[in-house]
């Protein structure tokens, strides 16, 4: 069992982790490191024996650090690198309980959801390939009954895709409305079984496949199955990710204010983070070895101030550190979906080759940084800003300028940032 638990995650190595995370993320060693150490700790305990796996708790996390320098970016990819049950909430979005609104008890409801679209995801990639066969039967029985004469013929023809427009008759299912338990008990004892309904369609064999995949797919894999193995997905290799919750901490002096989203819900989260037992609508889910990752920018107030029992929960600490202007070069070059690459590739859907030189890339980071500092410190997000106002004229003109090659210069760009840099033009960059 412990080997079935953690073939669900992928065998990776801290430095592997961190190397991954490098492709996409600039900087900020010390939380790749962190994170990639919780990560491994969640494969060891899969392999550790069973009494004392029960035992070994998930070391929670609590990312701090100026907004736009990867807090939220870490623990997203980090969560595709698993494959595991993965939710990223607001901490403002929920209120204490006994008042009106989201409680915190909501996490664990719609991490479960996630987990049952994941688990049917990962069940369907492993039946792909006997559906398929199934699916090509079905589709053979109905063009040529069943005779067995040519059948090879017609299953090359129709794997090379030529009878894709032909049409064929075929049975679905009819999903019945949701009906309460003792309607199906009546239906049961009068009949003996449930019967669906069922009805013949007539339509092309592309539009038919889709249809008929998906009820193999029903009759394959069965709801009780999927919800179980969701449960346990959750219990076992959960991640939930809480942003902005610095938003929810007062300072001292402002601590019994009657905030219903500031005190009460870290309170609320309290047991939830240590280890408590959830109602869901599929069933009890146990939160203990669900790994919870927090960050916030505390710059209203300080890690200090979040409760002291709430801090206990979260004891691994990371700083994040704001980015510089070699910072921001490097996030316009080095990850592999990087900015520039983005405008590159869309400017070239409309026939136009963009270029930058190097110099220019470099100037926008300057530029960044300075707005930045004499703005307000946005980190990475502002080069969103500062990129799409050096290519707007060009994105706007691009349909007309097709077959043409156009480069950025350094010029180009520090023309252009004379006209952003203007005080007049700052309230642009004001997001």
């Amino acid at each position: 069992d412990a080997d079935d638990a953690s073939d669900s995650m992928a065998d990776l190595k801290p430095k592997e982790v961190m190397a991954q995370l490098d492709r996409y993320i600039v900087g900020q060693k010390d939380a790749k490191k962190t994170v990639a150490v919780a990560y491994r700790n969640r494969w060891r305990r899969h392999r550790l024996p069973e009494d004392l796996r029960d035992e070994v708790m998930p070391k929670n996390i609590l990312m701090v650090g100026p907004t736009g320098v990867g807090k939220t970016e870490i623990a997203r990819r980090l969560s595709k690198l698993s494959q595991s049950p993965f939710i990223k909430v607001e901490a403002t979005k929920f209120t204490e309980i006994g008042f009106h609104g989201r409680d915190v008890d909501q996490i664990i409801r719609d991490l479960v959801e996630v987990s049952i679209n994941v688990t049917k995801q990962k069940l369907r990639k492993k039946l792909k390939r006997q559906i398929a066969k199934t699916v090509e039967e079905k589709i053979l029985r109905s063009l040529v009954g069943q005779s067995k004469e040519d059948i090879g013929k017609w299953r090359e023809h129709l794997r090379d895709g030529q009878l894709e427009d032909m049409t064929i008759e075929f049975e679905i299912q009819v999903k019945e409305p949701e009906q309460n338990v003792e309607t199906i008990a009546q239906h049961l004892a009068k009949f003996g079984k449930y019967h669906h309904r069922v009805e013949k369609k007539k339509m092309k064999i592309s539009e038919a496949r889709p249809i008929i995949e998906e009820m193999e797919m029903d009759n394959h894999i069965k709801n009780e199955d999927i919800i179980k193995e969701a449960i346990r997905a959750v219990e076992q290799d959960g991640m939930v990710f809480i942003d902005e919750i610095d938003k929810i901490c007062t300072s001292p002096e402002n601590r019994h204010s009657g905030d219903a989203s500031s005190e009460g819900v870290q309170r609320d989260l309290l047991p939830i983070i240590e280890g408590c037992t959830i109602n869901t609508k599929h069933g009890n889910v146990n939160t203990d070895h669900i790994l919870f990752v927090a960050s916030g920018a505390f710059s209203a107030c300080k890690p200090s101030d979040l409760l002291a029992e709430l801090q206990g929960r979260l004891p691994l600490k990371v700083e994040l550190r704001g980015l510089s202007q070699e910072d921001l070069y490097r996030i316009l070059t080095e990850p592999e979906h990087n900015l520039i690459r983005q405008q590159v590739e869309l400017m070239k859907t409309e026939g136009v080759d963009l270029k930058f030189t190097d110099e220019a890339i470099r100037a926008v980071a300057r530029i960044s940084s300075d707005l930045n500092a004499s703005v307000e410190d946005i980190g990475a997000r502002r080069l969103h800003t500062v990129i799409e106002r050096i290519v707007d004229d060009i994105s706007f003109e691009a349909p007309d300028l097709k077959g043409e090659s156009i480069v950025f210069s350094e010029d180009d760009v520090n023309k252009q940032a004379e006209k952003m840099m203007g005080k007049a033009n700052l309230k642009k960059f004001i997001i």
